[in-house]
C-alpha cells in the first residue's frame, strides 16, 4: 500500500473509531480510552485536527484523580469489556475517584507531555483558532499533567532513588510481557476472588495470543487488593502482592518530565514547578542508569518484593535510549546491541524493527502479545526519543522500517515478528495513529 492510501486507511480508523468524546482503542476488543493508548491517539489526531487531538486530551483528563493519578482505562458507555467499572469500583470505595466518567484504579505510563508536545507545535505550524486551541489547551493540560507527574513521584518511587515501580503489569502497559513472569508467580489468589467470565476470548481469534486464565486469576487478585484498601495509594505499595520497580516506565517518566518542563517554560508556567520536573527527570535518569546490567549493558527492572533484579531480555533493556544520560560510547554500545543480531538485525524478523523480546531468548513467543510480537507504537516511541537525543540514522531505519510492516493496511494491534502477519485487533487506533504521523512529519 502506498503512502496516501496508507494515511488515507490510518485517518479512515481513527474516525470510524470515534464516538464523538474519545477515539475508542479498537472497536470489537478495546471499546473504551485507555490512558496511553489515547496519547498515542492525539499523535494522530494532531495531523489531522488540532480541536479533535486537544478534545481527546481533555476527555482523558476528564477521568483524573483528585490526587493527579491518571487512570488506565477511562470507561466508555459500552459494556463489551471486563473488567469493567462493576469490577473496579473505584468511586465506591475511594474518594478520589471521579465518579463520572468511570475509571480503573491503576494506572499506565506517562506518555501524555509527548502527545501535548505534539499537539502543541501542530497548532503552532498553523494560525489563527488551531493556534489559539493549542495554547489554550497548553494552559488547561500543564497544571493537570504536573499533577500526574507528582503523583508518580510521591506514590511509585518506594526505593527513594528514582526508579518508578508498578503494582500490576497492566500498569506498564506491556501486560503479560516475560518481565513480569517471577513477580506474577509469587501472587496466590484468594479463595475468596470473586468469580469472572473473560470478554476478551471471543474477539481475537487465536486464543494463544492472549494471557491464559491462571495469569487472569493473578491479575485480578491484584485488583481485588487493591479495592480493598480503598485505591489508597500507599496502602497499594505497602500491601500490594506485587512491586517492580519499571525500568521502561521510569525511562518514559524522566523524558516527560523533560518535555513538559519545556513545555512550561513556553507557557509562562511556575518556575520552581518547572525546576522540579528537571529535578525529578535527573533522578529518574540516573536510576535507570543504574540498573544496567554489567555483563549485558542492558537495564532491568527490580522486584521489591522478591529483593532481586529481573534480567529477562526484553525491550524495556533499551530504556536508557528513552531518557539519555548515556556518554556516547555508551549510547553507541547500546545501538549496536539493539541493531545486531539478537534484536532488530535478526536473521529471521521480516522487518527491522524492535522486537518485545529478543528472538534468540527462550522467553520469546512470537504470537504472544508482549512476548515477542512487533508493535508499531513501541517502534513510533523509540523512533521519536531517538530523534529528540540525535539518533537520527536509527530512528529513520525504525521508521521506515516499521511502515513496511504496516503497508498491508490492516493496522494490527502487533505483528509476527517471523511472517509479518497481522496480530491482536485490527483497526487499532493507536498504530493508525502513529503511522499517520510518520507520514506527516516523515
Amino acid at each position: 500500500m502506498g503512502s496516501v492510501a496508507l494515511a488515507s486507511g490510518a485517518a479512515w480508523v481513527l474516525a470510524g473509531n470515534d464516538t464523538g468524546t474519545m477515539v475508542t482503542a479498537s472497536p470489537r476488543l478495546y471499546p473504551h480510552m485507555w490512558s496511553w493508548d489515547a496519547a498515542f491517539i492525539m499523535v494522530g489526531l494532531a495531523q489531522l485536527d488540532v480541536d479533535r487531538a486537544a478534545r481527546e486530551m481533555e476527555t482523558l483528563l476528564s477521568g483524573q484523580w483528585a490526587d493527579g493519578m491518571i487512570p488506565h482505562i477511562v470507561f466508555s458507555e459500552e459494556n463489551g469489556y471486563f473488567p469493567g467499572p462493576d469490577r473496579w469500583q473505584t468511586a465506591v470505595v475511594c474518594e478520589h475517584a471521579p465518579a463520572r466518567p468511570h475509571t480503573s484504579g491503576i494506572c499506565q505510563p506517562p506518555v501524555h507531555a509527548i502527545a501535548l508536545r505534539k499537539i502543541v507545535d501542530a497548532g503552532r505550524r498553523r494560525s489563527g483558532a488551531d493556534r489559539r486551541r493549542a495554547e489554550s489547551l497548553l494552559h488547561y493540560s500543564w497544571p493537570r499533567l504536573f499533577a500526574w507527574q507528582r503523583w508518580l513521584a510521591t506514590y511509585r518511587d518506594p526505593l527513594g532513588t528514582g526508579l518508578i515501580a508498578v503494582t500490576h503489569g497492566w500498569e506498564s502497559g506491556m501486560d503479560n510481557s516475560p518481565r513480569w513472569d517471577s513477580a506474577y508467580a509469587a501472587v496466590q489468589p484468594g479463595a475468596d476472588l470473586p468469580p469472572y467470565v473473560r470478554k476478551d476470548l471471543d474477539k481475537v481469534g487465536d486464543e494463544g495470543e492472549r494471557p491464559t486464565d491462571a495469569e487472569y486469576d493473578r491479575y485480578l487478585w491484584l485488583i481485588e487488593e487493591m479495592r480493598r484498601v480503598g485505591y489508597r495509594p500507599d496502602e497499594v505499595v505497602r500491601t500490594g502482592s506485587f512491586l517492580v520497580g519499571d525500568v521502561f516506565m521510569t525511562a518514559l517518566f524522566a523524558l516527560s518530565c523533560e518535555v513538559l518542563a519545556e513545555l512550561g517554560e513556553e507557557g509562562g508556567q511556575p518556575e520552581e514547578q518547572i525546576a522540579q520536573l528537571r529535578r525529578w527527570a535527573a533522578r529518574s535518569r540516573a536510576a535507570v542508569l543504574d540498573t544496567r546490567d554489567p555483563v549485558t549493558g542492558l537495564a532491568r527492572d527490580y522486584d521489591v518484593r522478591a529483593g532481586q533484579w529481573v534480567s529477562t531480555p526484553s525491550i524495556a533493556g533499551f530504556a536508557p535510549l528513552l531518557c539519555g544520560g548515556l556518554d556516547p560510547q555508551q549510547q553507541a554500545e547500546m545501538l549496536a546491541v539493539l541493531e545486531g543480531p539478537d534484536w532488530m538485525g535478526h536473521p529471521d524478523l521480516v522487518v527491522a524493527t524492535p522486537p518485545t523480546v529478543s528472538p534468540s531468548s527462550p522467553h520469546f513467543m512470537p504470537k504472544q502479545y508482549w512476548r515477542g510480537p512487533q508493535w508499531p507504537v513501541i517502534s513510533w516511541l523509540f523512533s521519536w526519543a531517538m530523534r529528540r537525543g540525535g539518533m537520527y540514522d536509527t530512528a529513520a531505519d525504525i521508521r521506515a522500517e516499521t511502515l513496511r510492516l504496516v503497508s498491508d493496511g490492516t493496522f494490527a494491534e502487533y505483528y509476527h515478528p517471523l511472517t509479518g502477519a497481522p496480530l491482536g485487533s485490527l483497526s487499532q487506533s493507536w498504530t493508525a495513529a502513529v503511522v499517520l504521523d510518520w507520514l506527516y512529519e516523515g
